[in-house]
């Protein structure tokens, strides 16, 4: 996977202003974190497949659900609960905004990493 450094740049945009904001290569992608905790993430699969990958915990499955069709993420053959990729060229901008403000509020609902 590389980073999709135009998907960051939309997350990156998204996240501007806020406190606690880092960057860090993970995933094999280009993460967002809040606080020490991801938020998102921009990559591009092997197949050239542009996507993010956004973290909203697992008490938001329902409310991913109803966003559209998240695909679980499978990392080491083991499904990580609260954790889903999404086709970014599928992905509208009031969408994608819905996703990053689940994404937030799970970040910010955890206490921050030293």
């Amino acid at each position: 996977m590389a980073i999709d450094e135009e998907l960051a740049a939309r997350l990156r945009h998204r996240l501007e202003g806020l406190e606690g904001v880092s960057e860090k290569k993970m995933f094999g992608g280009l993460c967002f974190l809040v606080n020490g905790h991801m938020v998102a993430a921009a990559s591009r699969s092997k197949a050239g497949e542009r996507r993010f990958l956004f973290r909203v915990g697992k008490g938001n499955a329902e409310a991913a659900a109803r966003l559209g069709h998240p695909q679980p993420m499978v990392h080491g053959g083991r499904k990580m609960t609260g954790f889903y990729y999404l086709d970014a060229d599928d992905l509208s901008d009031p969408v994608f905004d819905e996703w990053v403000s689940i994404a937030l509020e799970n970040a910010f609902s955890l206490p921050p990493k030293s």
